[in-house]
């Protein structure tokens, strides 16, 4: 009982212990956060000011927006901070809130984009009956419906893994409050909390990723059948754009959360997470919504007038 009181703080290890490294890490990621969050900030504020951006679909991205705002809070801010100032420490209350907050608002995510991909599919496949079926009231019980979900599926685990008893050692190899690497250093067998994150996270990944794909093939089918080739190059370019994200967001999250945590897999675990925390947070304001030609358009409209005065 005395070494489970000890463990107080972790230490987190990072991707790299080469003060120089870690220097430029801090750099590259800092102008990556900065884009990030700017990003997102600009389709939140685009879809809230402009009237043409007020469609069931910029709903959806203005809250997935908003949601991946606070994802990039959750890691980067302290992983900058530790680059910068090498202190790697963080105790158990900050821990637990990173892991909770993570496995919470990663989920909403995939529901996001699971609720975005049956809304161009409605959009494209039905539109006749798309403002009728997608009003407002329907698209905000999506949403609610969403949170609650992530909430009511990704607690049980989270809060499991925050009641198990820590003997030491207390690092945790990763560059955030992973709950398979922090599981590892527990002192009890965890194997059932394991099983309940893996069917947790089963549950929101591959059952988004079937909604999306079916979305996405019904999609294709009905663009295929569009006469102009002009109408089929436009929406496939949309597509297309559209289905990177997702391989990009579903490979990483399929390979590093579908499967049981490996003592010797440490630092893959670290890369793809890397990927699916930083970089695809990255990309998906720019896809989704700054390439699309209404956003662009109001964007445009927005600078001219700030310019103008």
């Amino acid at each position: 009982m005395k070494n489970q009181t000890m463990v107080v703080e972790f230490i987190i290890v990072g991707l790299s212990n080469d003060h120089h490294v870690n220097i430029i890490l801090f750099v590259v990621l800092s102008v990556v956060f900065f884009l990030t969050v700017m990003g997102n900030i600009a389709v939140v504020t685009l879809s809230l000011v402009d009237h043409r951006l007020q469609s069931p679909m910029y709903f959806f991205l203005r809250n997935f927006s908003l949601l991946e705002i606070c994802f990039s809070l959750v890691i980067m801010p302290r992983f900058l901070y530790s680059l910068l100032t090498e202190r790697k420490s963080i105790s158990l209350p900050g821990c637990f809130l990173q892991l909770l907050l993570f496995f919470v608002l990663g989920s909403c995510i995939f529901s996001h984009v699971g609720m975005m991909s049956f809304d161009r599919y409605m959009a494209i496949c039905h539109p006749l009956r798309y403002g009728t079926i997608m009003n407002g009231k329907v698209c905000f019980q999506l949403v609610l419906g969403c949170w609650v979900m992530s909430l009511l599926i990704m607690f049980p685990p989270a809060f499991m893994a925050i009641l198990v008893p820590f003997c030491g050692p207390n690092v945790i190899n990763h560059f955030y409050c992973d709950i398979a690497a922090l599981l590892q250093l527990s002192c009890i067998d965890t194997g059932h909390i394991e099983v309940m994150f893996l069917l947790s996270a089963s549950f929101f990944i591959l059952g988004n990723f079937t909604v999306t794909i079916i979305s996405y093939g019904c999609i294709i089918c009905t663009i295929l059948r569009i006469p102009s080739t002009t109408g089929r190059k436009k929406a496939f370019s949309t597509c297309s754009a559209h289905l990177l994200v997702v391989v990009i967001l579903y490979s990483s999250s399929i390979f590093r959360y579908i499967r049981r945590s490996q003592r010797g897999a440490q630092e893959f675990d670290k890369f793809v997470a890397f990927f699916f925390s930083v970089v695809a947070q990255l990309f998906n304001p720019y896809i989704y919504a700054l390439r699309n030609k209404q956003v662009k358009q109001a964007l445009k409209d927005i600078c001219s007038r700030a310019f103008s005065k």
